[in-house]
């Protein structure tokens, strides 16, 4: 693996985490893992092995999509590939716009609407927890779709297919460790969360510079400036592994 490719799965694993920490996505967490399980909160606390199964399945689900998202973008920047420059100068633009937007510079009503797919019943069985995830990332929310939307222009910038549905998964390998970890300890989640609440506007800011940081970086050409510098970073033992 390239030291900007590294570096890019490692970028968009963070993204998936922010994801997670995002105010769309973190308070609903609960009502979720209740909801593709079919359990209160207590029953999850003395049935684990079922919630860990749906909220595997649940993570399949959104997988899919997301790398198949991955895969599209990938397509789209090969077909762009003449125009490569100027696709990592838009592309670069547009994560530096999210980034702002995230920041709070400005409002802009296409992210504000409400877009996620809502499924009132969920069907029955470990077939129902797949759909459900399914509906998950083909949804579209103000706080993910931002910083979803820039994994996947920096993709189309510059990714192989390969690289381009590795980055995504890596997103949602991000987005799927602190989902799983609260399936599994769902009590002391929401003990966390009534703690972490207050600082939701700050990552919300943190995500957002971010990605003008990256976003500037993609649109000048020099992320792999940021490679070379964490790889100078690295032990020795993980670099020949890399």
């Amino acid at each position: 693996m390239t030291q900007g490719a590294s570096v890019g799965v490692a970028v968009a694993f963070l993204a998936g985490v922010l994801s997670f920490l995002s105010p769309c996505v973190l308070p609903l967490v609960p009502s979720y893992v209740s909801f593709i399980t079919g359990l209160s909160l207590d029953q999850l606390e003395q049935r684990r092995w079922t919630a860990v199964t749906h909220a595997l399945l649940f993570i399949l689900g959104f997988t899919l999509i997301f790398v198949a998202l991955g895969a599209t973008a990938t397509q789209l920047g090969r077909l762009l590939n003449y125009h490569q420059v100027w696709l990592e100068r838009v592309g670069g633009g547009l994560i530096v716009l999210f980034g702002v937007y995230l920041l709070g510079g400005f409002h802009w009503m296409l992210l504000e609407r409400e877009r996620r797919v809502q499924i009132q019943n969920k069907p029955l069985g470990y077939l129902g927890s797949v759909l459900v995830g399914l509906a998950f990332g083909a949804g579209w929310t103000p706080c993910i779709g931002p910083i979803l939307g820039s994994i996947l222009l920096y993709t189309s910038t510059g990714a192989n297919l390969e690289q381009g549905m590795v980055l995504l998964l890596a997103y949602s390998l991000g987005l799927a460790v602190p989902f799983l970890l609260a399936a599994v300890a769902v009590e002391r989640f929401v003990g966390w969360f009534r703690r972490y609440r207050r600082y939701i506007p700050l990552t919300t800011r943190l995500t957002g510079a971010l990605l003008v940081a990256v976003g500037l970086l993609v649109a000048t050409g020099y992320f792999s400036l940021l490679a070379g510098w964490l790889q100078a970073l690295t032990p020795e033992f993980l670099r020949s592994r890399l």
